[in-house]
């Protein structure tokens, strides 16, 4: 076959990719489907247990990398699995999701009236040839002070139990949050504009 005619053959079959999300997150599939994506879900059970002294943005790229190779290795191309994983960062410590209500109360006081940064890993894999796109983005968040009146109303709403750092921006904690500096859907979840660049790189298109 000629070379042309190859590259020709590969531009039909990326424009008619399928996309699949490698998580389980509602809130991910909810970026996607309010910013227009068609997508199918195909989540990994994957142990998020950081390794010891692995920074938080190490850690979310490699769990993405992870999410992403799992599903890729189920799924039938031609299609582009995208993966991510989210931690919230505070002076070196990583916040993941709270186990108990004690948990969630410790970390919210200490994001209260300070300064923290939302990490994301993503990783794109296209399939058949497994070409990928990955990356890390980063938000800085700004939480207004918490009263303790503030604190026990909020962790009776049950809102932080399944959000890394116990909050969540897009629901009743965006009350909490005077400013961002950075991606908003980052700290949903997954940082939008620049998955959208990253599917264009691998040829994606929704035409």
């Amino acid at each position: 076959m000629f070379p042309q005619a190859a590259c020709s053959i590969l531009a039909a079959s990326v424009a008619l990719t399928k996309l699949i999300l490698a998580s389980a997150s509602p809130r991910r599939a909810e970026i996607l489907r309010e910013a227009g994506f068609t997508f199918v879900v195909m989540s990994s059970a994957v142990d998020e247990t950081p390794v010891p002294g692995e920074s938080a943005q190490d850690l979310v790229q490699r769990l993405a990398d992870v999410k992403a190779e799992l599903v890729a290795a189920r799924a039938v191309g031609p299609a582009i699995v995208i993966a991510a994983d989210t931690a919230v960062l505070i002076e070196g410590e990583i916040l993941g999701k709270p186990r108990t209500t004690d948990d969630a109360r410790h970390m919210l006081t200490r994001l209260s009236g300070r300064a923290h940064s939302v990490v994301t890993g993503v990783t794109a894999i296209r399939l058949p040839d497994a070409e990928r796109r990955s990356f890390v983005e980063t938000t800085h968040v700004h939480f207004a002070p918490l009263s303790p009146e503030q604190l026990t109303s909020y962790l009776a709403t049950e809102e932080p139990f399944d959000k890394a750092g116990a909050y969540a921006i897009q629901g009743r904690a965006g009350r909490f949050i005077p400013r961002i500096e950075g991606c908003y859907y980052n700290v949903v979840g997954l940082p939008l504009a620049r998955l959208f660049y990253s599917l264009s790189e691998l040829g994606w298109s929704e035409d």
